[in-house]
């Protein structure tokens, strides 16, 4: 009985260690899927953070060498650095179809998030890329749709846990491990970010 007793524990911590490890790896691949998903929509739609440009401006307003239509990455400093960040919670309250654009990506991924996951869990960047666009024209930055953490308070996140469902730690503790106290409930679960190129809807301006 002894032996079957130490015997079935670690039977079980095996076995439970796969189911819990198999959901660690199926809540990964999907949401990696839910991140193409809404970098795909926030590629093709209109800024959703606040104080995003709709065109490439000109870095030194005051210059006027280089026409509109020059591209960015022909002259160094030419176009405005901008780059911007906010989730799916915080879009840019000033027009609303950044609104719509955000309850557009949040309908398309929210099934596919790990359980628990809100909508200050999908981080929508903004990124300039000197290698796209050119002056007066839309501004064509790099997109990246990140799966974040809760917020740290300031300008980063913290990460975002995995919660382990089986009794791990007490089928460790059944098996011969006297000391569980480094087998966690939860760790952090995997980052994932995908980035497009945003596309050029044919807006603009003469720069």
């Amino acid at each position: 009985m002894v032996e079957f007793a130490i015997c079935i524990s670690l039977f079980l911590l095996i076995l439970f260690a796969i189911i819990d490890f198999g959901r660690l790896g199926y809540n990964w691949v999907v949401a990696e899927k839910g991140m193409q998903r809404a970098v795909r929509i926030a590629a093709v739609r209109p800024p959703i953070c606040p104080d995003v440009p709709l065109f490439h401006r000109r870095a030194n307003p005051n210059e006027s060498f280089y026409p509109a239509g020059t591209l960015c990455r022909s002259v160094g400093g030419l176009c405005e650095v901008v780059n911007r960040q906010c989730t799916l919670n915080a879009p840019d309250g000033s027009r609303p179809e950044a609104a719509t654009a955000a309850n557009e990506i949040w309908a398309a991924v929210e099934n596919l998030l790990p359980q628990g996951s809100t909508r200050a869990n999908v981080l929508i960047r903004y990124e300039y890329d000197q290698r796209l666009g050119f002056l007066g024209g839309p501004y064509v930055p790099l997109i990246t749709a990140e799966l974040v953490g809760p917020s740290d308070g300031s300008d980063g996140f913290n990460d975002l846990l995995f919660t382990f469902v089986t009794p791990l730690s007490a089928l460790a503790a059944n098996a011969g491990d006297n000391d569980v106290s480094d087998i966690p409930g939860t760790i952090p679960f995997p980052g994932i970010s995908v980035s497009l190129p945003a596309e050029d809807m044919n807006l603009g301006s003469r720069g």
